[in-house]
């Protein structure tokens, strides 16, 4: 269960082939990168700053990590995120889950994606033209967390 928090870029082939080395059960790999977006809520983004408090965010995306495992028949999963100051075009997250069958990886790479956006312990700050400005999650990233209800059984929807 590889977790990185680094400020240095990193190149999805090689983490997706060491993810799946010597792992000739892997039928699926799904990953999401996620970039920085040079526009938001309708503002020019020159600058991205993401910081974050060392040891606990480590330990909040393996519990992420840990509950899609609970949930799922995953084979692995690997998050990156990284920190400091980020560029339009920039990756920012990569987050990828081997499994035997794609339904399984599919669910738990956008589940863990969904807690990371609303409970991982990172904040954004977002350079304007306006000036500087924090970054909270959006109401539409909250709200894909109720499909993933305590209820539901793996893979299913609310």
């Amino acid at each position: 269960m590889p977790i990185r928090i680094q400020p240095e870029d990193f190149d999805l082939t090689t983490e997706i082939a060491q993810l799946r080395a010597g792992q000739p059960q892997v039928g699926a790999v799904v990953s999401f990168v996620g970039t920085v977006r040079d526009m938001n809520e309708g503002q020019s983004v020159s600058v991205m700053e993401l910081e974050h408090y060392p040891g606990m965010t480590e330990k909040a995306l393996a519990e992420i990590v840990q509950q899609a495992r609970q949930r799922w028949q995953i084979i692995d999963a690997l998050v990156i995120h990284r920190i400091g100051p980020l560029h339009a075009l920039e990756q920012i997250v990569l987050v990828a889950v081997t499994a035997a069958h794609r339904g399984e990886a599919f669910a738990a790479c956008e589940f863990i994606m969904d807690y990371l956006k609303t409970s991982a312990p990172f904040w954004k700050k977002e350079t304007t033209p306006q000036g500087a400005r924090w970054v909270d999650a959006r109401m539409s990233d909250d709200a894909a967390l109720v499909k993933w209800n305590a209820d539901n059984k793996p893979g299913e929807q609310a």
